[in-house]
């Protein structure tokens, strides 16, 4: 995948549409196509990157923008997540992290979630 096919850089430069949670110099948010709870946000930076280990300093000042952004939303439980590969369950080759909110039995389990609880 291209910038030129990638639909993040396509949303970035307003040739597709998405519903923006907020927008900065260097990244932007929005509602995915398929949130997995109410509050769902993925948060892209405006750089085609393939993944977060394809240029740290973007993938730094992205996670900045998702810390910035669950402060903001006053998020007192939530998951910062992204992937990088197929085998990993990444499905777009341009860097995005997922800021989920949680409650408790919100009924979302994590891919490594193996349902055993520790005990603090």
């Amino acid at each position: 995948m291209t910038s030129d096919t990638c639909p993040f850089c396509e949303i970035n430069t307003g040739r597709a549409l998405a519903r923006f949670v907020h927008k900065w110099s260097d990244a932007f948010a929005i509602v995915p196509l398929n949130p997995v709870v109410d509050g769902h946000t993925l948060v892209i930076p405006k750089t085609h990157v393939v993944d977060f280990a394809d240029d740290p300093d973007v993938t730094g000042a992205t996670a900045r923008r998702a810390a910035q952004l669950c402060r903001d939303l006053d998020l007192v439980h939530a998951n910062l997540v992204t992937s990088k590969g197929t085998e990993a369950t990444q499905s777009v080759f341009h860097l995005h992290l997922h800021l989920v909110p949680r409650a408790e039995n919100d009924g979302l389990a994590l891919p490594w979630y193996s349902g055993r609880r520790t005990v603090r």
